[in-house]
């Protein structure tokens, strides 16, 4: 169903407001706003970060998706202020494009997962076999979730997974109007 594209109006009074690091502190706190939030009509929430757990943003995008889907008679939105990095942008692809919202000059940036570990072997061969199995596992479930990630933001906009897989290594900067002319955001607000 098509929703009417918002005003800057309907986010004057966000029901949840959240900037600093993606942890599991912004995830209390976004489930406590998030519960005393309006039980109809628009609820935004606005978030400004310079990334964090993807993982915690995940957590964050399911709830969304969960009490959207328990509460259709409220519009759950997104508006990202200022900087939109890496666990942000993760947490915004949990929301419909058409619920996708940014301040003017807000950067969103999108970039692959990255890992840092140190690998010791050591042992019977065959332990050593399954470890080093254990960690190419972990990295190829790592880029699976990854993907689907990269999947549901760029589903309804004119980015193919092609480009975001070409450009998200080196860390793909998008200023909101141009997210916006490729259809990732609804409006620039």
């Amino acid at each position: 169903m098509t929703q009417p594209t918002l005003s800057p109006k309907d986010f004057a009074n966000p029901s949840v407001l959240l900037a600093g690091a993606v942890d599991y502190n912004m995830y209390v706190n976004f489930r406590n706003q998030l519960s005393n939030a309006p039980s109809e009509g628009v609820v935004a929430i606005e978030l400004s970060t310079l990334g964090g757990d993807p993982e915690v943003a995940r957590m964050m995008g399911e709830d969304v998706r969960f009490h959207s889907d328990i509460a259709p008679q409220r519009r759950i939105v997104f508006l990202g202020k200022a900087a939109i990095y890496s666990a942000g942008a993760t947490f915004m692809s949990f929301f419909a494009r058409q619920n996708r919202y940014l301040t003017r000059g807000t950067r969103l940036m999108i970039h692959e997962r990255k890992m840092q570990k140190d690998l010791h072997i050591e042992g019977p061969l065959t332990t050593c076999v399954a470890t080093l199995e254990a960690t190419l596992n972990e990295i190829r479930e790592s880029i699976r979730i990854q993907n689907e990630g990269f999947e549901s933001l760029v589903r309804d906009s004119s980015v193919t997974m092609e480009e975001v897989l070409k450009r998200a290594p080196s860390n793909w900067y998008i200023e909101a109007q141009e997210a916006q002319t490729l259809g990732l955001i609804e409006a620039v607000i």
